[in-house]
């Protein structure tokens, strides 16, 4: 498919019609989707090991022998496709920044695009940073704050439902 230029034309310098801009952003999609379903199929292959090293944390602040509980039938599996499904977005991810990238970049002035590398790689860069920064440094004081608060009166028993959400978040 072709893309357009700032003014709405496409390679050829023909004006883009609206439903070939739809068109062009629905197979970009498509394949962003085949992408993930991909990336899903790995991820939840590896969803057990993926969901125990996202434990590490937890597991260093509760009390020896200390496990996850979970209150719901399903709940278990789908943390399991959680995981997958996610971890599948993430290996998509290059997929998918090319994609979107391919239907925006025609629509950008030349010295736009070159604006558009810089903040994608200070982007990656501080959102990687955020989240190792979770993992290594918030989780673990968190969890040891919380896990502090067990006692004779109460025992905590962390859900599987409610760790995945806290972690995801």
């Amino acid at each position: 498919m072709t893309g357009s230029s700032p003014d709405g034309t496409n390679d050829s310098g023909a004006r883009m019609p609206f439903l070939e801009h739809l068109n062009e952003l629905r197979t970009r999609m498509m394949r962003c989707l085949l992408a993930i379903a991909a990336g899903f199929g790995i991820a939840y292959y590896f969803s057990e090991p993926l969901f125990r090293i996202m434990l590490l944390p937890l597991q260093e602040a509760m009390p020896q022998g200390g496990t996850l509980i979970y209150t719901g039938l399903p709940e278990a599996f789908i943390t399991y496709m959680k995981v997958g499904f996610w971890g599948g977005v993430m290996l998509a991810s290059p997929v998918i920044f090319h994609q979107l990238w391919r239907f925006v970049a025609p629509g950008l002035y030349r010295h736009e695009q070159g604006m558009v590398i810089p903040f994608v790689i200070f982007s990656s860069l501080l959102f990687i940073t955020g989240g190792l920064f979770g993992y290594f440094v918030a989780f673990p004081f968190g969890f040891k704050f919380f896990m502090g608060y067990s006692g004779e009166l109460m025992t905590a028993m962390p859900s599987v439902k409610e760790y995945f959400s806290l972690a995801l978040t």
